[in-house]
């Protein structure tokens, strides 16, 4: 049986209903992205945390390693202008463990994110098939600017009005990112705790609410998963904690390794790394945070914060204090090379299909 051909697929010139998820933080390296990509899905770059410079570079990786089509995705962000007291009290909250591995007192930063508007102009200048954003929702005139170079764009929605909002905005695709995902929540109207929302519930209510194709994420590991957004009314499935234990995932092995020993109960919610809810598997840092995660500044001052602190962790094989984004779908990571997982993923949902 051939791979189901759905208004995504055809859109976006891919063989099957397949997007990797673009996962900030270095783990979509080139070499997955492309491998993606050559296996027929679609692969996406992180940008999110890149300078524009460094995206530029990244898609010239990814068009050198294959001609099939690609994305990119950045965060829609605007210039962070915390309180003095709301940085100190984040400081204060890391100190301890700073110490602990050998790090001095943290300082306030100069900048604690890349401008989006310097991203946005890399994006155009870089003009991958399908554009995608989180956090926020696009102007008309942004988007617009996308499709005169070629872009598809898909916004993150997490909840209906959400999804109704990157449509209304001229948006081509909408990703529904159900509860179940890995990493930060995409939310942008209303508050974080209302939008964790399960995918089997958002998708077909997100299919109902706009006239664009939708695309499924959260907690989708195998074909099976992909079977059920399709028959959900998705027109594909974002899949990225599945990708993250292959071996071209640029990922700390440690991180990997707990990804395969993990149980589907290991993972929470969390303010506690970047000031923005994210999804991962529970450690120290996120227990001793616990019960301070309100405290932190917002999203990307602590995030920016704890840059540092990560880094330190992942160089001493700390895992205790890294950041271990997963899904709930954790303990069913297959760590294959990234074209053997895509044939098994075709072959599972080709066999689910014929079930269904």
């Amino acid at each position: 049986m051939s791979a189901p051909q759905t208004s995504i697929t055809r859109a976006l010139n891919i063989r099957l209903p397949i997007l990797q998820a673009p996962m900030a933080g270095g783990a979509t390296a080139p070499a997955l992205v492309a491998a993606v990509c050559n296996a027929g899905g679609m692969g996406s770059f992180a940008g999110a945390m890149l300078s524009p410079q460094a995206t530029i570079e990244g898609v010239a990786k990814i068009r050198a390693l294959t001609d099939k089509p690609f994305g990119v995705n950045l965060f829609v962000l605007g210039t962070p202008n915390p309180a003095p007291q709301e940085v100190a009290r984040g400081i204060e909250l890391l100190a301890p463990m700073r110490a602990e591995l050998g790090l001095p007192p943290a300082q306030p930063l100069a900048r604690y994110c890349e401008p989006f508007e310097g991203q946005f102009e890399a994006l155009l200048e870089a003009a991958p098939a399908l554009a995608s954003f989180t956090f926020g929702v696009l102007t008309g005139a942004q988007v617009e600017r996308l499709h005169a170079r070629g872009c598809k764009v898909m916004g993150t929605a997490t909840n209906v009005a959400e999804a109704r909002a990157w449509a209304a905005a001229g948006a081509d695709f909408i990703c529904a990112q159900g509860a179940e995902a890995g990493a930060h929540r995409g939310t942008f109207i209303g508050n974080y705790e209302d939008s964790l929302i399960g995918t089997i519930a958002l998708v077909p209510q997100a299919v109902d609410a706009v006239n664009v194709p939708v695309v499924a994420a959260g907690g989708i590991m195998d074909g099976r998963g992909i079977a059920a957004a399709l028959m959900l009314g998705a027109g594909a499935a974002q899949m990225g904690t599945a990708f993250l234990t292959c071996p071209e995932a640029a990922i700390h092995a440690g991180w990997k390794q707990l990804l395969r020993e993990s149980a589907e109960t290991s993972t929470q919610v969390s303010l506690a790394y970047s000031g923005r809810m994210a999804r991962g598997i529970v450690n120290d840092f996120m227990r001793r945070m616990a019960p301070h995660q309100h405290e932190v500044p917002a999203y990307p001052v602590q995030n920016a914060l704890t840059g540092e602190l990560r880094a330190a962790a992942g160089r001493a094989g700390r895992t205790e204090y890294m950041s271990l984004w997963a899904g709930q779908g954790l303990p069913m990571s297959r760590s294959l090379p990234a074209a053997e997982l895509m044939a098994q993923l075709e072959s599972e949902l080709a066999r689910a299909l014929t079930r269904n």
